[in-house]
């Protein structure tokens, strides 16, 4: 299980840099939770997770993971990774920690997201 939910990790911050939505949400167990960043009303189900990750579909975006920080427990990893966004005249890069949960198939049922303004870094593109 531990290969597949690294799988699933890798797959996800690949995708959240430059993937469809679809694809994005397409690792989710149907009736999943996100929060992000934690202490925001948690989106639930697909169709909420559809609408969150859109923001991203019109930004010039790439992701990079740090394989170093990668922990997996169970059915449970934690790992950090960077964001990087452009759009207007604005370069901002993100550096979350991310904690998920996943299910027996391998999708994920809960993320949460570890992150706050003083984690942005904005800057003219």
């Amino acid at each position: 299980m531990a290969r597949q939910i690294r799988d699933v990790v890798e797959q996800y911050v690949k995708l959240v840099g430059s993937g469809p939505t679809e694809a994005i949400v397409d690792l989710y167990a149907p009736d999943a939770t996100v929060e992000d960043p934690i202490g925001t009303p948690p989106k639930q189900g697909r169709d909420a997770i559809r609408e969150f990750y859109t923001v991203l579909a019109n930004l010039e975006r790439e992701t990079s993971i740090h394989p170093d920080t990668i922990r997996i427990t169970g059915n449970h990893a934690a790992f950090m990774f960077t964001l990087v966004t452009k759009a207007a005249e604005q370069r901002i890069t993100l550096h979350p920690i991310d904690v998920m949960e996943f299910d027996d198939e391998g999708r994920i049922v809960h993320m949460r997201a570890y992150w706050g303004p003083d984690d942005l870094n904005v800057e003219p593109a």
